[in-house]
């Protein structure tokens, strides 16, 4: 590149300006790419649910909790919920249900994310997926991290550091995910553990 632009007078006045410039804009170009270049691209919730239910008629279930309700999923999940109106997806096939799905949203930090957590018939974790995220990227998940969820169930403890390998740098994610997966999963205990 610097053959081509050698015939390029770059003393004339303003001309080292001018220099100074192009690098500037060539250095803020080459930031700009290399900082979107490390973002991650979010499913929808409909592809989501698809490629976790293939084949699968996926139905929306609104439900208000009992007080009761209430009570025995924070009793035994260790987490409070924010309202009392939830809403689950259940994913049939052939008139079976071979699945649910729940999003959740919650802080991490300071910014919320949005979480897909998909169950099996039999109420234990297929997938989390993490459908938003707006905290810095570096302390989001990656599926390798998420993947240590599945199988897991109401009967497991499902606790940070203890039944979850932590993300190091990322403490608030890992717990967040963690705590909200253990709800989940003591939601769908009350909710549907013993119905099919």
């Amino acid at each position: 590149m610097a053959r081509a632009l050698a015939h390029v007078p770059l003393l004339k006045e303003g001309s080292l300006y001018l220099s100074s410039m192009c690098r500037c804009w060539f250095l803020l170009i080459v930031l700009i790419f290399f900082s979107f270049g490390g973002s991650r691209e979010f499913q929808t919730l409909d592809r989501a649910l698809a490629q976790i239910f293939p084949g699968a008629k996926v139905e929306v279930k609104n439900v208000v909790l009992t007080p009761e309700q209430v009570n025995a999923i924070e009793e035994a999940s260790k987490v409070k919920l924010n309202s009392r109106l939830i809403s689950w997806y259940i994913a049939k096939r052939n008139g079976q249900i071979v699945g649910y799905a729940y999003v959740d949203v919650h802080t991490v930090r300071t910014h919320p994310e949005t979480v897909l957590y998909a169950l099996d018939s039999k109420g234990r974790i297929l997938a989390i997926e993490v459908l938003s995220f707006n905290e810095p990227l570096e302390y989001m998940p990656d599926e390798e991290w998420l993947r240590q969820f599945k199988g897991k169930s109401g009967a497991d403890p499902v606790r940070l550091k203890k039944d979850v390998i932590n993300m190091t740098g990322a403490t608030l994610t890992s717990r967040a995910i963690t705590d909200n997966a253990r709800k989940v999963l003591h939601m769908w205990k009350v909710l549907f553990g013993g119905a099919r």
